[in-house]
């Protein structure tokens, strides 16, 4: 089986195994106690400590652990923003954040506080002159990830920290998917990790405040991790956490160069082995192990389910999960195809074997999908209104069955002639859209109507 989903949780790293196995015999013990057993873990939660500050840059005592990356972001958004509250309540995140970035901008919304969501180009990346025209007088806090955990793309952290700066706004950055490959670079104010994305336990996140920021720990005083991580520390794992950090950035440089040349073959050769791919998140400012790619006419959960029959773990953004009906958000933010949606993110060690043999299986995998669905063979439902306009009736049919409708019959207009592909999708929204643009057709826009909306295409030239 190869794992191809470390941008999720990366295996557990052998140094963290070896520390983790040694500490649970040396740091169960408190080490807030004087005897000899708390000094011992003590000095083990000092160590690590002091050693996830080096990695990270920051001092020792600006670094509290948590209980989860997630736990990491929560704490970080809710204590600068009570602590700026004189300031303002306005909070700034970008459009692309992870989930739990988003959670706590939506909180706050819910308590009065204002949120402005900043937009991003189609490669997935901020742009920091975007990020200046919404800090306003009031602005407590601005978010932006280090980079995308969809996508891959590194955002201009110095950047928009430089103009944050300027304009004394201080700036949180979710480091979840980079500290792996080295530190945040730039002037950042707060800053969070999660253990499990670089090889270390589930369990263990981290949050970085900088001296100097005002912040305010939320919720009932604490007076472990400096009241901001209220409970007992989980020692054994907070070990394991900084020993696989300063284990895997001594690997970084070489495994950096090594995976960027695996993913960049990905990239260039699933466009030529696929036909009707669109390969997502731009390509030289990226990590180096990821990369996210779309295929038309495919659903993206049944495209997943068949490579794991054929030995490849992967994880996909797509809006074709029966778990939501929705398109991701990031996806959706960058305005690029959603169906069928294949992220690739190769761990350490990922040998260049298991990436050939994944370009010799994909064509098949996604050919047979297609075949399953239907596209391009089978007859549409179609109505026609006059000669040069055509009706697609998609709805109550989830995607790509809308798309692949429309692929069937735009041929049977003239150039200039129109189709119009009804459809109560949220994802059609997304992906005709992205379709036109992929096939040069003309996106004419979107008309309600009954029951759900009209997308019209204009057909534009031969396909």
């Amino acid at each position: 089986m190869s794992y191809f989903d470390a941008a999720s949780s990366a295996p557990l790293h052998p140094v963290a195994r070896q520390a983790l196995q040694a500490s649970l015999d040396e740091g169960w013990a408190d080490p807030a106690r004087l005897y000899r057993e708390g000094r011992r873990a003590r000095l083990l939660l000092d160590a690590a400590r002091e050693a996830a500050a080096e990695a990270i840059g920051c001092r020792p005592d600006e670094l509290v652990f948590t209980t989860s990356g997630t736990r990491a972001v929560h704490t970080g958004i809710a204590g600068t923003l009570a602590g700026r509250h004189r300031v303002g309540r306005h909070l700034i995140v970008s459009a692309v954040e992870h989930s739990s970035v988003l959670h706590s901008a939506g909180m706050h919304r819910d308590q009065g506080g204002t949120v402005s969501e900043v937009p991003v180009l189609r490669t997935g990346m901020v742009s920091p002159d975007a990020y200046a025209e919404v800090l306003r007088p009031d602005t407590a806090l601005a978010c932006l990830q280090s980079a995308n955990h969809e996508v891959g793309t590194e955002q201009p952290v110095a950047a928009v920290a430089e103009a944050c700066r300027a304009a004394g706004v201080p700036l949180l950055v979710d480091a979840a998917q980079s500290l792996a490959w080295g530190q945040v670079e730039g002037g950042w104010s707060v800053l969070t990790g999660s253990a499990h994305k670089w090889g270390g336990p589930s369990g263990v996140g981290l949050l970085v405040v900088r001296k100097g920021v005002r912040y305010a720990p939320q919720g009932p005083a604490d007076e472990r991790e400096s009241g901001r991580a209220p409970g007992f520390e989980n020692i054994p794992g907070i070990v394991a956490a900084a020993a696989s950090l300063r284990a895997v950035r001594a690997e970084a440089a070489t495994e950096s160069a090594r995976l960027r040349e695996l993913t960049d073959r990905i990239r260039a050769r699933v466009p030529e082995l696929v036909p009707d791919v669109e390969v997502v998140g731009d390509p030289v400012r990226r990590l180096p192990h990821l990369l996210t790619f779309s295929c038309l006419y495919v659903d993206g959960e049944t495209l997943l389910h068949e490579l794991d029959r054929e030995g490849f773990s992967v994880s996909s953004g797509s809006s074709c999960t029966s778990s939501t009906l929705t398109p991701s958000h990031v996806l959706k933010a960058m305005g690029v195809l959603s169906e069928g949606n294949v992220r690739v993110s190769l761990p350490l060690g990922t040998p260049a074997q298991d990436v050939e043999r994944f370009l010799d299986v994909l064509p098949r995998t996604v050919a047979a999908v297609r075949e399953k669905l239907g596209a391009p063979a089978s007859a549409p439902a179609v109505t026609v209104a006059q000669d040069d306009s055509l009706v697609v009736d998609a709805l109550g049919k989830r995607c790509p069955i809308p798309v692949i409708e429309l692929a069937k019959v735009i041929t049977d207009v003239p150039v200039g002639g129109t189709v119009r592909v009804l459809s109560d999708d949220e994802a059609a929204r997304l992906d005709i859209p992205a379709w036109c643009e992929m096939r040069n057709q003309e996106y004419v826009g979107e008309e309600p109507t009954e029951g759900g909306t009209a997308y019209v295409v204009r057909r534009r030239a031969p396909l």
